[in-house]
Order: C-alpha cells, then sequence, then structure tokens
C-alpha cells in the first residue's frame, strides 16, 4: 500500500468522524444523515461520472467500491460538502446564494490539490501531467463547480426546512437531485457546448460565480468559524502541500508549489477568525 494514499484514507476517515460528531452536537441525527448522505453521493456521482465519460481512472487504495471508486474519495466529498455549508451558512449571503459559496470554497481546495494527487497517481487523467491545468482538465473543476452547488442548494431547500419528513428525506433527494444535475451538465460541457467555446463557457461560469458572490458582499457572523469549516480545508493544503514537498512533485513544474502556497493563502485568509 503507497503510504501516501493510506495517509490520505486515514485523514478522511479522521474528518469524517469529526464531521458526524459536530453534525449530531449541531443539529441533531438528521445532521449525522446530512453528512452521510454527502458521502454516499460522493461515491455515486464518481462511479456514475467515470460509466458517463470514462474520463479518468483511480489508483489502489485500501477500500473500494465496485473495483473503481475509493471510499475515501467520497468521504472527502462528503466532508468537503460538510464543511463548505457551515461556512457558508456563518455568512449573510441569502440562502438562494449558499451554495455558490459552498462551490467556490471546494474549488479552493482542487486548484491546489488535484495536479499534486495525479502526481503522486492517486488517480490519472490520461492526459499527460502537461494537459491543460497541469495535467488535470478544466472540465474537473466545472464538475467541482456543479457536484457541490447541486447537492448543496438540495440540502439548503429541502433538508433545512421545519418538517420532519424534510429533515429526513431531505438529504437523500438532494443526492438524487444533485447527481442528475451532475450528469447533466457534464453532458452540457462535453457533448452540447461547442469545443471551440469550451474553456470560455467554465470560465464565464467560474467568473460570474465568484462576482455574484464578491457583488452580495458577504459577512462573517458567526464568530469564531466553526473549528471544522477550518480545519477541513487546512487539512487539504497541509497534506498535498506536505507529500509534494516529501515526494518531490510539488516541482513537476516549480509553479505548483506557488499555487498550492496561494490556494493556502486564501484559505488562510477566508477563514481566519477576526
Amino acid at each position: 500500500m503507497d503510504p501516501y494514499f493510506l495517509i490520505f484514507e486515514i485523514l478522511m476517515y479522521g474528518l469524517l468522524a469529526w464531521s458526524l460528531v459536530d453534525a449530531r452536537q449541531r443539529i441533531g441525527w438528521h445532521g449525522v444523515g446530512q453528512v452521510m448522505a454527502g458521502v454516499l453521493f460522493g461515491i455515486l456521482l464518481e462511479w456514475a461520472t467515470i460509466q458517463q465519460l470514462h474520463a479518468y481512472r483511480y489508483g489502489r487504495f485500501a477500500i473500494m467500491i465496485a473495483g473503481e471508486v475509493p471510499l475515501a474519495i467520497g468521504v472527502g466529498w462528503g466532508v468537503i460538502i460538510y464543511a463548505s455549508r457551515l461556512y457558508a451558512d456563518s455568512t449573510t449571503l441569502p440562502r438562494w446564494s449558499k451554495p455558490i459559496l459552498a462551490a467556490l470554497l471546494a474549488l479552493n481546495i482542487d486548484l491546489s490539490m488535484d495536479a499534486i494527487a495525479i502526481r503522486l497517481g492517486m488517480w490519472d487523467w490520461g492526459q499527460g501531467l502537461a494537459f491543460q491545468y497541469f495535467g488535470v482538465p478544466w472540465a474537473n473543476f466545472w464538475a467541482w463547480f456543479w457536484v457541490v452547488s447541486t447537492f448543496t442548494a438540495g440540502l439548503w431547500f429541502l433538508a433545512d426546512r421545519p418538517y420532519p419528513w424534510s429533515r429526513w428525506l431531505g438529504p437523500w433527494v438532494a443526492m438524487v437531485v444533485g447527481v442528475i444535475g451532475v450528469l447533466a451538465t457534464n453532458r452540457l460541457i462535453v457533448s452540447i457546448v461547442p469545443r471551440s467555446l469550451y474553456e470560455a463557457t467554465i470560465a464565464v461560469v467560474m467568473l460570474a460565480a465568484l462576482g455574484l458572490v464578491r457583488w452580495l458582499r458577504p459577512r462573517i457572523v458567526a464568530r469564531p468559524l466553526p473549528p471544522l469549516s477550518r480545519w477541513t480545508p487546512f487539512t487539504f493544503h497541509i497534506y498535498f502541500l506536505a507529500a509534494g514537498l516529501i515526494s518531490g512533485v510539488i516541482f513537476q513544474p516549480p509553479i505548483l508549489l506557488v499555487v498550492s502556497l496561494a490556494m493556502a493563502g486564501v484559505a488562510w485568509r477566508l477563514h481566519r477568525n477576526r
């Protein structure tokens, strides 16, 4: 077993345990259901995306679902979504726009993680390490945006209603909504948007989301921030920085180190408690 894979898996399961305890304390057992729905959503969307696009494959982790999807990856989706929601819930943003902020927070993690992870062999896009974003297709970031925004939108609009049925059934309905949304947006960017407009479409959507959040001028209204909302992104940033430095892959090319430090700096700026 590759030690980088094993350490990553241990970190993911540790964050999951913390998330489950935190959700139970904050909103009760249906909060635990929300976290677990996020994990199952992550596993399901990974499997469905692999079947739909055949665009990437995973390395061999300790626990694999259907021989294709590492359990730790599904757990990673669950804890990132939960931590991003905690942060967004601590702001003055209107409810309808919080899924957009949650998706942007998740992208902050992926912009430094994915390029290092493929160099460690955790997954492979099959395009070489010089392809588009350091070997990562631009469509990956499109997918991350819609994965987090569609699922969290389902949670906020279904699971957070003051009705018993919505609290218990909402997360599972949100999971279905999220998978359908991700598969539909995957199909849009891969098969419908003309190839000449591929990069422009992704850039416009990402910049529009960022511009909207900036225009709404969110403020943090609940300080200190929930510890889990801060330590989840920091865990990803610190781990992949450390793994990249120890293995040396973060210098292939050296600009990766600059990008990773910049994304970690953005996370620190957003999550500091003052």
